[in-house]
């Protein structure tokens, strides 16, 4: 096993950095973005427009050589645009069914807060279950599939809030923020001429990716840990700041991602840091504060920091003194 990970890991490397060619300081957002389609989840993108949320599912798609689709909500836009419709072929008399752009490998759901309910619903079914419905008809997606949808902070006039149940359903929640002037200098020096997107080339196949994602379900994870991450699970549902606290599949999906983000660093074992450094990604968006929390100005990352702070760290009983 643990052969094999060191073997993905070094093209899970030159991925790293190949995206890295086009995302200027921003290693930390491209290693987890790559946690979350190893893990086989989603990634949602809360930031403001121009600071590289569609180049790096454009980088992601190129270094991974998947098929990459963009899906722009507006609140016209029907869920039949996203999952696809069926259409009378007068020739052969009978309905064709053209797929939409969710029959992608990498999806990107630009401001998905800008279209209505019913169309984020339709995303739903894909990202859950791995397939969509058309007139009574049940079509597998594209494998490996992954969902990056962005929406902007800012502008909330004329949007629509995510609900509880489509927040749930992404692994992790990540902001971009602004670049550095360094780092915008470094920018401005290497889009002065071609931009650096063009230049990326595939590093790994669709076929090596899905053995990777095996891998990855492969990584072994102590019962230490899982009863770590569930005691900080249960602590959401306690907290004094908090009115609904984090399911049952949050605590899964802390393990998944722990067990990418093992893999990514050359581990076939998850340890509790890994947990510590995943828990305000995974969880923090799952939380609703009570009333009183939010007049008190604390955010959803302050409240789960408290909790990760006073969880306690498991040790193995052999290494105690």
């Amino acid at each position: 096993m643990m052969q094999e990970t060191m073997m993905y890991n070094e093209k899970i490397e030159k991925v790293l950095s190949n995206i890295n060619r086009v995302m200027i300081g921003k290693d930390q957002e491209v290693i987890l973005s790559l946690v979350a389609l190893l893990a086989g989840g989603h990634v949602l993108l809360e930031d403001v427009p121009g600071v590289g949320k569609t180049m790096l599912v454009r980088a992601l798609a190129k270094s991974l050589d998947c098929d990459f689709r963009r899906i722009q909500f507006t609140p016209d836009l029907l869920p039949s645009d996203v999952t696809g419709v069926s259409i009378y072929n007068p020739k052969e008399l009978e309905f064709e069914f053209r797929p939409g752009p969710i029959l992608g490998n990498i999806v990107l759901a630009d401001e998905i807060n800008r279209t209505s309910p019913k169309t984020q619903s339709s995303l739903l079914e894909a990202m859950e279950e791995k397939n969509v419905t058309v007139d009574g008809n049940t079509i597998p997606l594209k494998q490996p599939f992954f969902v990056m949808a962005t929406q902007n902070p800012i502008e909330y006039e004329g949007t629509y809030p995510l609900p509880e149940a489509q927040l749930d359903r992404f692994l992790l929640k990540l902001k971009m923020g602004y670049p550095t002037p360094e780092e915008e200098v470094s920018m401005l020096e290497r889009t002065s001429a071609l931009h650096p997107i063009e230049q990326v080339t595939a590093i790994i196949t669709k076929e090596q990716l899905l053995e990777a994602q095996e891998e990855v379900r492969a990584v072994y994870i102590d019962e230490t840990i899982q009863h770590y991450i569930v005691n900080m699970t249960t602590a959401t549902r306690r907290h004094p700041a908090i009115y609904l606290g984090t399911s049952p599949r949050a605590s899964i999906a802390l393990m998944k991602a722990a067990k990418a983000y093992a893999y990514i660093s050359s581990r076939d074992y998850c340890i509790p840091d890994d947990i510590k450094y995943l828990a305000p990604y995974v969880l923090s968006h799952r939380l609703i504060l009570t009333t009183e929390a939010k007049y008190d100005g604390l955010t959803n990352e302050q409240v789960m920091q408290t909790i990760i702070n006073s969880a306690e760290v498991p040790i193995r009983k052999e290494f105690r003194s």
